[in-house]
């Protein structure tokens, strides 16, 4: 029996609106020189290279305009630099920056860039003290020729995949609360401190989430996430990718014909320090774990069909308050006196540029199907993360977090009055910040 004409038009035409999902990757060297500040400058400078840096990412092809995510081996990128870099891979990937989402893995032994502190320092003869200017254009421009290079090479799309599993033995909460409800001790990301070490795990999101590209029955793209600090042996001036990277080059070797990014999650609170002592045998140890829950994940996907259809790219603008601590004739004074300390200069110079910024900020998501990947900027408290995930169903929400870096952390509304380092010094948005995100997260997940 022949098929009718109008009936091989439709096939034909459904067979097509599903090969028009495309995906390419890319890959770009982003290591600095030796010598380079490190870590916002704030810890020792550059001095060897124990690992390559990355900057890694997808354009996804065939729902409207293209829509690239990328995540980089550095500590922060902030501010006017965090415009520049959207910018200019949106240029090159043939697309607009609204529908660029770009993150950082947080690492502390990796450059920090802000252009916008850099501007406020230049004037004060403490130019190029946050980061090595030439080095990040470099950076920026080995970004750019890869991604115009990647999106000459298309891998079609046919499917998703979605997995998670638990990892065993890295994250711990950095804020252990003390009977009167305001923190008693904290664990950051390496301790040595008995109580500290011996206290429960505390809050954190115990799962790390896979997110698959296929093609037919062959993977393309594995995108991970998982909260966590990175740091395990750090801080002296070792240019690395620390344990997250190294559990990322693991996946690699493991599965070379996979293309392999890694996103870190909403970690403001998260860090390995009850199971890192600091010690440099700790390194490859959460990396291992790491990597053996990153494969785990991936190894319980399920795959669903995905089409242009299933793709949404949703944009949702938020003005983030500020915290009424960040007063910027202070900060100026701060900068301008030869005789403070340099930390506190160059600290001072990332809060005055965040207070002169607009501080309004795109949350954005990419939807495939039922599942949600979510952007969020700053350093994240955890629970950010399992209110977005418990807004849709189990398994369906994957968040990034470490977008913009201008705000710093980005604690609840509770955290602002129970001390610790994270809210009481070194946050820039006030404690209406939770509202206001979650009204975004809300809208991006409806």
């Amino acid at each position: 029996m022949t098929t009718p004409r109008f009936l091989v038009t439709l096939l034909m035409a459904a067979a097509a609106a599903r090969a028009q999902l495309a995906v390419s990757t890319f890959q770009a060297d982003v290591t600095p020189r030796l010598g380079t500040p490190l870590c916002f400058g704030l810890v020792d400078p550059g001095n060897r290279h124990v690992d390559p840096l990355h900057a890694r990412g997808l354009i996804l092809h065939g729902a409207g305009r293209p829509i690239v995510l990328a995540a980089v081996d550095y500590l922060g990128i902030n501010n006017e630099s965090h415009d520049e870099w959207r910018r200019a891979i949106a240029g090159a990937a043939g697309t607009t920056p609204d529908r660029v989402a770009v993150h950082t893995l947080h690492q502390h032994d990796a450059p920090g860039l802000d252009l916008t502190g850099e501007k406020a320092l230049a004037p004060h003869g403490l130019g190029g003290s946050l980061y090595d200017l030439k080095e990040a254009e470099q950076a920026l421009a080995n970004v750019v020729k890869a991604v115009a290079a990647a999106a000459a090479r298309k891998q079609p799309v046919t499917h998703i995949g979605r997995g998670r599993a638990r990892v065993d033995r890295v994250a711990s909460n950095r804020r252990i609360i003390g009977p009167d409800g305001r923190v008693k001790v904290t664990r950051m990301s390496s301790s040595r401190i008995p109580e500290a070490v011996a206290a429960p795990e505390g809050v954190v999101d115990p799962y790390v989430n896979s997110v698959s590209l296929w093609n037919g029955g062959k993977a393309v793209v594995s995108i991970t996430y998982y909260a966590t600090h990175p740091q395990s042996h750090y801080g002296k001036g070792g240019i690395s990718w620390d344990f997250v990277g190294m559990a990322r080059a693991l996946r690699d070797q493991a599965a070379p014909g996979l293309f392999h990014l890694h996103f870190n999650g909403a970690s403001g609170n998260v860090a390995a320090g009850k199971y890192n002592d600091g010690s440099p045998g700790r390194r490859p140890e959460l990396a291992g774990r790491l990597a053996e829950g990153m494969k785990a994940a991936f190894e319980a996907t399920e795959r669903w069909p995905l089409e242009a259809k299933d793709v949404e790219w949703r944009i949702e603008s938020a003005m983030l308050p500020l915290r009424d601590t960040v007063r910027e004739a202070e900060l100026a004074a701060v900068i301008a006196d030869p005789n403070a300390k340099r930390a506190d200069r160059l600290r001072s110079a990332r809060d005055i540029a965040w207070a002169q910024r607009s501080r309004r900020i795109d949350l954005t998501s990419l939807r495939l199907g039922s599942t949600h990947l979510i952007h969020f900027p700053g350093e994240l408290f955890i629970e950010y993360q399992l209110a977005a995930k418990a807004m849709r169903g189990p398994g369906e929400v994957a968040v990034a977090a470490y977008g913009d870096l201008g705000p710093g952390y980005i604690g609840t509304a509770i955290s602002y009055g129970q001390g610790g380092y994270e809210t009481s010094v070194v946050s820039r948005t006030a404690p209406e910040v939770e509202g206001v995100l979650l009204e975004a997260a809300r809208k991006l997940l409806r």
